[in-house]
């Protein structure tokens, strides 16, 4: 059964975001809200995990798993970025938009896409997933939450836990979150590609 953790949206409970890091630690999924709607999230070494959020989501092997990061400093350590594109991709952060790029060898390999070796990034602008950030150390391995047959994520924590509470080991709540899932864009060719609109302005990269 899941862990219901209630934390503020502006002012995130130390005590609460603590619980979750420690979960995260010891080898627990969480359920998590971003200003994209919510996510899944684990620690990066945590094969187990990543293991769950393949079977809630139905992936198959090339999808691109997102590393979420606290700042670009933190981006910058797990990915290549041209300097053609860096200003725009910084000028896009934090905020909705997802980056795939070529992974650094600060990256697994079993996070990477089997042909490309590309991972996502994405710096979220949201109060709560910065606190967990912050004191998690690290970034977080993580998937929009968007159940299989369905075309959006999942908005409202009640509802995840409902759906989830077998599957995870805690959900936060932090009353309103995004709706929309991210604006992903593709640089595994070095020119960026929109695949995917979403909350983000498409626009820099098109």
């Amino acid at each position: 059964m899941a862990r219901y953790l209630d934390i503020h949206p502006v002012d995130p409970q130390p005590r609460l975001v603590g619980q979750a890091v420690t979960m995260v630690r010891d080898g627990g999924l969480l359920a998590y809200p971003t200003d994209s709607g919510y996510a899944l999230g684990c620690a990066l070494g945590n094969q187990d995990g990543k293991d769950r959020i393949v079977r809630i989501r139905h992936l198959d092997d090339r999808h691109h798993f997102t590393l979420v990061c606290r700042d670009f400093a933190q981006l910058g350590q797990l990915v290549h970025i041209d300097n053609s594109v860096f200003r725009a991709i910084k000028a896009a952060t934090p905020g909705p938009y997802t980056f795939i790029l070529p992974a650094t060898k600060e990256v697994p390999r079993r996070l990477l896409h089997p042909k490309k070796k590309t991972v996502g990034v994405r710096i979220p602008e949201f109060r709560v997933v910065q606190a967990l950030l912050d004191e998690l150390g690290e970034p977080l391995l993580s998937s929009t939450l968007i159940l299989p047959g369905e075309t959006d994520p999942m908005t409202e924590g009640w509802v995840v836990k409902d759906e989830l509470d077998h599957q995870v080991d805690a959900v936060i709540d932090v009353g309103e979150c995004g709706t929309e899932p991210t604006t992903v864009v593709d640089f595994s060719d070095g020119a960026p590609e929109v695949v995917r609109v979403g909350a983000g302005d498409p626009t820099p990269f098109e």
